[in-house]
């Protein structure tokens, strides 16, 4: 068998996935992915522990009886963080004690391997397949597939387990991008994290922390390694990194053995609610958490860590709504990196279009913005084309964030549009929603025009404040007439709650004195006056009048309070957003006054933070910036098309009648 070029992944990952047939009938189709995915991992292993097998059988030969413990020779024995002590192979458990041999063979591995198989649930596995009859059968056909590392490099070998992972997900009406990241959106985001260090990651001695919080399948981490890997070959990486999904955290920590990682900084878990790096800090924080997903299972553990520890938690700057957790990864993340006076970190995280604007002033998302903007952490934000995941065609954004950002970056963010045709290329073939593909070339141009920091047509740059703004509150002078005699007010009066719970004689002394009334006020004061010269009433009915019989009017006298303040409609209130840039009462001087001149302020709704008049709110209006008007087709153009379309039906319709 010649090598497996990474291009042909996919014919390999189809010829593995085939073996699902012979699981038909006995299992259901959304079985299929929990029995191939393990066996997959389990040849793997095998595959790599062969050329050493023999070499740890005689180094745990060599020290039968010892009470040393063996794990360190036999790892150096190995050349692996891990080894399996027993002479049998997918190849050599036998037709009669098939289950018992294959769990002899998985119970030899070393603990780190035990972990994977425990989180596949592998010994239910066997027990179905040996129910079934099918064990050796399937034990056999894997044993067939040659997976060693001369022949399939682990670059190609994390594009088969997605790839089977995908296959997985269709057949169990799972959401394959819960898994893994497309490799190319991967390339992309850790190029742009890197490359402002490329320099520096070519020093000798280099040593480098990376960590997901979402790590999946660790596309993000074996992608990381490689970039590194390729300027520096002696650089040391450490991964490090957290996923809530059992089978993809398996598959994560095969991959990291395999390629020879520390597995122990893989753990099994939910970020949000069991951090298990809990004070931890990493050089490169990298993550595609889920889209839109709600958080309401772990609302009480990031609420309380919220609430009681603030800043010196996670999640001090806020928290957005229930619906969408994609903003607390973002603060996680943050909460992770190195002080910038240790050499700072970089973040590379991927988003829906919701972070950039959902939420108005002093709302959750908003003060998630306000804190990453005003901390001047945001380097740029880069919008991918759709139809580039293979669970969604939604919009979807690539966030650079730093903590020590170069001169020429400090307090602003660069915006790039790179969601036209020109940065991608259509796929021969889709992949669940996934019909596009960023190639090299479309990486390599992206990554330019971050790195070059020009204006340009898909390249803008703005200042962190030119984001913000201050949401002010207008007031308009509240003007009631009333119509005492109206039926129709009185009707809706004679309805209302706090009427009917009269008693029957106050009912009708109210209605008589209303009728006893002139037929129309436009003064509340005056209206009020003769009503109480007429029948004397609680505060309540009072109130309930005014609110059943007056309705606004522009011609009527303005109402006051008893301090002899003028009182605001709050049917009438409204607000405006005012750059934070721009005074608020030049913008109120020129964009309201012209229009209702009678309008104020009102100061007393302060922003709690600086306590100036206005709730501060950031929004990125990130599509507005690249709005390019297009002016309509010419009639004269519409009507030659059309005219040519009913052409052609008529001559199609002429075909069928002669």
């Amino acid at each position: 068998m010649s090598k497996v070029k990474s291009e042909n992944f996919s014919s390999l990952a189809s010829f593995i996935w085939s073996i699902a047939e012979t699981l038909r009938g006995d299992f259901k189709q959304s079985e299929y992915g929990r029995i191939i995915l393990p066996f997959t991992v389990l040849r793997r292993l095998e595959c790599v522990l062969e050329k050493t097998r023999e070499a740890v059988l005689e180094e745990k030969k060599k020290h039968k009886g010892s009470k040393v413990p063996l794990q360190p020779f036999l790892e150096k024995a190995s050349g692996f963080t891990f080894y399996n002590t027993s002479n049998l192979t997918l190849e050599r458990l036998g037709t009669n004690d098939t289950k018992s041999n294959l769990e002899s063979y998985v119970e030899s591995f070393s603990d780190n391997v035990a972990d994977i198989f425990e989180n596949f649930n592998f010994q239910d596995i066997i027990d179905k397949l040996h129910k079934a009859n099918l064990l050796f059968q399937i034990s056999g056909k894997f044993a067939s597939i040659d997976l060693h590392p001369d022949k399939v490099d682990n670059h190609t070998m994390g594009l088969i387990f997605e790839e089977l992972i995908r296959k997985f997900a269709e057949s169990s009406n799972e959401t394959a991008g819960e898994h893994f990241t497309p490799r190319d959106i991967v390339r992309l985001t850790t190029s742009l994290v890197f490359c402002h260090d490329n320099e520096a990651l070519t020093q000798a001695g280099v040593i480098r922390s990376v960590y997901d919080p979402t790590a999946g399948t660790g596309g993000f981490l074996s992608s990381s390694s490689e970039y590194i890997y390729e300027l520096n070959p002696k650089a040391k990486i450490a991964n490090f990194g957290q996923e809530l999904n059992p089978e993809s955290y398996a598959i994560c920590k095969a991959d990291m053995l395999i390629k020879g990682q520390d597995v122990k900084n893989i753990k099994l878990g939910n970020t949000l609610s069991d951090d298990q790096h809990p004070e931890s800090k990493f050089d490169y924080l990298l993550s595609n958490p889920p889209f839109g997903v709600e958080w309401k299972k772990v609302e009480k553990e990031v609420s309380d860590e919220h609430k009681k520890k603030g800043f010196s938690g996670r999640f001090g700057a806020g928290l957005p709504r229930v619906s969408d957790g994609s903003l607390l990864f973002l603060l996680h993340l943050i909460s992770k990196m190195t002080e910038p006076s240790k050499g700072g970190s970089r973040i590379g995280i991927i988003l829906n279009g919701s972070p950039l604007f959902t939420g108005g002033a002093g709302s959750g998302e908003s003060e998630i913005r306000r804190f990453v903007l005003e901390n001047d952490l945001v380097e740029a934000i880069v919008a991918l084309p759709t139809d580039m995941f293979f669970n969604t065609g939604i919009a979807t954004y690539i966030w650079i964030l730093s903590n020590q950002k170069d001169k020429e970056r400090r307090g602003k963010v660069q915006l790039i549009n790179a969601s036209g045709d020109e940065f991608c290329e259509k796929m021969r073939k889709s992949l669940g929603s996934k019909r596009k593909m960023l190639s090299e070339k479309h990486i390599e141009e992206i990554v330019k025009i971050y790195g070059s920091l020009k204006q340009s047509k898909v390249s803008k740059l703005f200042k962190t404040t030119d984001f913000g703004y201050r949401r002010i509150t207008v007031e308009r002078p509240l003007k009631l007439s009333f119509q005492p005699k109206e039926e129709t007010k009185l009707t809706i009066l004679q309805e209302e709650a706090g009427f009917t719970k009269l008693d029957g004689k106050e009912q009708k002394s109210i209605l008589e004195a209303l009728s006893s009334l002139k037929d129309k006020y436009d003064d509340r004061e005056v209206f009020l006056k003769d009503l109480r010269a007429k029948i004397k009433l609680s505060p309540a009915v009072e109130k309930l009048i005014v609110k059943t019989i007056g309705e606004q009017d522009e011609n009527a006298k303005v109402c006051k309070n008893a301090k002899g303040e003028i009182e605001a409609d709050s049917d009438l209130r409204d607000s405006e957003n005012v750059p934070l840039n721009e005074n608020i009462n030049d913008y109120f001087k020129r964009e309201v006054l012209p229009h209702v001149p009678d309008a104020w302020i009102d100061t007393t709704k302060r922003d709690e933070k600086d306590g100036e008049v206005g709730i501060v709110g950031y929004e990125i209006p990130f599509n507005r910036h690249f709005y390019e008007y297009k002016p309509p087709r010419d009639l004269k153009e519409i009507d030659a098309d059309l005219d040519k379309v009913t052409k052609e039906i008529l001559d199609l319709l002429q075909e069928v009648h002669s």
